[in-house]
């Protein structure tokens, strides 16, 4: 049994979440081990609150080839400095097909390493072959599960903290929010995944017509999306854009009725809560990143031949993913959502 693990997954917020069951199964499977994730700065804070499942977490620097985040080139021989010094038993590749992510997780000096290969020619013991279509959450319990370790379901876990929860209560009062909460969030980290202002606007005005209280959210560099769907309403909406910490957005979508918004984090916080949620899902693989509850979230797409799109911006003509699903689309969808909550005609 290995006594220290490093796991590599320097993505965002929802591929982390993604990764959770598998670090669970991890967990239960090596209780004495002391396991290290590797992952983008932000992450920092959810490895803090995944300590059921996570150590210890190691800020990784970036390098050409990953868009994640702008390489700090300087800090990257300390870092692998860093990684070696531990002297890790086994090193988990748990980001991507490995085409460059494995390289980088050799260099780690772990005697063992698991993870994926792109092509057959790379094969080697431990890694599996990656499949383009498999499940984000299903792929990564599969790959510990071939080296014996067993799966202790997909739930997702966000956990959240008292802290966190009056933290919102603070600003929901002082904002004057009350009611059922319906959250709007128009953001994604690119332009090619978000669905139009004035779409998410007539979902929102029909939802405030339901009784719910719209609230918009997003980060402060999304203020310009969340203004624009506020803008295109007829009706009231509170704006929460860059005023929430991560723990605070968690605790506001946990206390929500419904959430309706793009395919990006919030949706993972979604399924983690048990909120129900209707998605938007505008050039990404949607079969790969749909929630595994299809009943209580709801992922809406138009099926087209140049998805997934690896576009910052559509390059065709009227973003036609993203405009061929309609505000009347998503509100057949949240219909059987709201039923309990808020009675719907």
């Amino acid at each position: 049994m290995p006594e220290r693990i490093v796991v590599f997954r320097a993505l965002q917020l929802g591929d982390l979440l993604c990764a959770v069951p598998a670090l669970r199964a991890l967990r239960h499977h090596a209780p004495r081990a002391r396991i290290t994730l590797v992952g983008l700065p932000w992450a920092r804070e959810l490895a803090r609150r995944l300590a059921a499942c996570v150590d210890d977490f190691l800020e990784f620097p970036g390098v050409c080839g990953m868009p994640e985040r702008t390489p700090d080139h300087s800090a990257f021989p300390r870092f692998i400095d860093t990684v070696r010094a531990r002297r890790f038993d086994l090193a988990i590749q748990m980001h991507g097909d490995g085409t460059l992510t494995n390289l980088i997780v050799d260099d780690f000096g772990a005697p063992r390493v698991i993870g994926h290969h792109p092509h057959a020619q790379y094969a080697r013991p431990g890694f599996r072959r990656w499949d383009t279509h498999a499940h984000e959450v299903l792929r990564w319990i599969d790959l510990l599960a071939a080296t014996g370790v067993t799966p202790r379901g997909t739930a997702l876990e966000f956990p959240l903290e008292a802290a966190d929860h009056a933290a919102l209560a603070l600003l929901l009062a002082a904002r004057g929010i009350a009611g059922p909460i319906a959250c709007v969030h128009p953001g994604s980290q690119l332009p090619s995944r978000r669905w139009s202002p004035a779409s998410f606007a007539a979902v929102a005005d029909a939802l405030t017509a339901l009784d719910f209280t719209v609230v918009l959210t997003g980060t402060a560099g999304e203020r310009t999306l969340t203004a624009a769907v506020r803008a295109a309403m007829r009706t009231p909406a509170h704006d929460l854009a860059g005023e929430t910490s991560l723990g605070t957005l968690a605790a506001l979508i946990a206390k929500a009725r419904l959430l309706v918004a793009n395919d990006t984090g919030v949706s993972h916080l979604a399924t983690a809560f048990g909120t129900p949620s209707v998605i938007v899902s505008s050039g990404g693989d949607a079969r790969r990143w749909a929630p595994l509850a299809r009943e209580r979230h709801r992922v809406l797409y138009r099926d087209l031949p140049c998805r997934p799109c690896a576009h910052a911006d559509c390059p065709l003509p009227g973003h036609p993913c993203a405009a061929g699903i309609t505000s009347a689309m998503v509100m057949h969808a949240l219909r059987p959502l709201v039923r309990d909550a808020v009675h719907v005609s």
